[in-house]
């Protein structure tokens, strides 16, 4: 059946275009540059499946279970083999600092991109005396599998299915930046924190006005949250408006020696072919081909301060993203109906 794309309330929003977090954005643009470096560089006998950014331990397309039911209005859309997505994982010491997930549809060429909050409650019976470990982001700290994360992910999205995964970790972010010259950026106040509890201790210093961040400061800025009126949401879109600068120094950047600094400093299971056919694919994608979301959620307002997933509004968002034409009388039910944050990006 042929697909098209509906418009929907993340495509609405005037800020939409660019609410992404800066290390999604940033992963998505170079695994797909690299991957086109590196089979280009390649005879098409080589392609296949080899690795492109060495052999891994977790190979989801293998490894993941099905966790969607035959009944569930998903089951057929997730055995959709023109689409793939990728988890995405940004880390600060053992922590997933950043969880996304990457969905890229080949036939309209359209790129949605899911956020999971750090805070996400995922319960696990032997850390239920643990409450800080209840969240997404401890998954990953206490297995060090990429598997237990997107096992996670996959049960928190209804079962949608995740095919491969790519994590940078902080000084991958670093060096990458400082490769590509740094990002010019208007930094509207002066920001300044210290965390000496943090491993290593957290100093961060930026004057307020008009320079262009270095490595260093890069991570600073992107690590920055305390001064924003609106918290984590304030820190993000704070992002937007790096991500749009990083984007436009990513332009005119030497391929080939950051294709070098990517190799070192993401880990991911993506090979070859894949890496191929979404290059094949992605030429002529622009920025209006990428929808945004914000997993739909509650949010708990005393410690330890969960993010609790709203079921029926993660069903919508994949029923969009999916283009599942569902008769307005098959909701999905979903347990409270507090204030729920909107699914889409604002």
């Amino acid at each position: 059946m042929k697909k098209t794309r509906t418009r929907n309330r993340a495509e609405s929003s005037p800020h939409n275009k660019n609410f992404i977090t800066f290390i999604s954005y940033f992963l998505v643009f170079f695994i797909l540059a690299t991957g086109g470096f590196v089979v280009a560089g390649k005879a098409i006998k080589e392609v296949g499946e080899s690795p492109i950014f060495g052999e891994t331990e977790t190979n989801l397309m293998d490894d993941m279970p099905v966790l969607v039911s035959k009944d569930s209005i998903f089951f057929e859309a997730f055995k959709d083999k023109n689409r793939i997505n990728v988890l995405l994982m940004g880390f600060n010491q053992n922590l997933a600092d950043t969880i996304m997930v990457v969905s890229f549809d080949y036939d309209v060429k359209h790129v949605d991109l899911i956020s999971i909050p750090r805070d996400t409650y995922y319960y696990r019976e032997e850390y239920k005396h643990s409450p800080g470990f209840l969240k997404i982001n401890a998954v990953y700290q206490k297995t060090k599998e990429p598997l237990e994360t997107a096992i996670a992910v996959s049960e928190i999205l209804l079962g949608m299915p995740l095919h491969f995964y790519a994590i940078v970790d902080y000084d991958g972010i670093k060096e990458i930046v400082d490769t590509m010259g740094g990002v010019p950026m208007h930094i509207p106040f002066h920001m300044k924190y210290t965390d000496i509890t943090d491993k290593p201790p957290l100093y961060i210093n930026i004057p307020a006005g008009d320079q262009v961040l270095d490595g260093e400061h890069a991570v600073q800025f992107l690590r920055y949250r305390k001064g924003y009126r609106e918290g984590d949401l304030g820190r993000v879109k704070a992002q937007q408006e790096f991500m749009k600068s990083a984007f436009k120094q990513m332009l005119g950047f030497d391929l080939p020696k950051i294709a070098r600094v990517i190799l070192k400093n993401v880990e991911s299971d993506i090979d070859l072919g894949t890496a191929m056919k979404i290059v094949t694919k992605a030429i002529g994608i622009k920025p209006d081909d990428i929808t945004t979301y914000v997993m739909p959620h509650t949010l708990q307002d005393e410690a330890p301060y969960y993010v609790y997933p709203d079921s029926k509004g993660i069903a919508e968002v994949i029923t969009e993203i999916y283009s599942i034409e569902v008769e307005p009388e098959s909701g999905t039910e979903t347990e409270g109906e507090s204030e729920t944050d909107s699914g889409s990006s604002n």
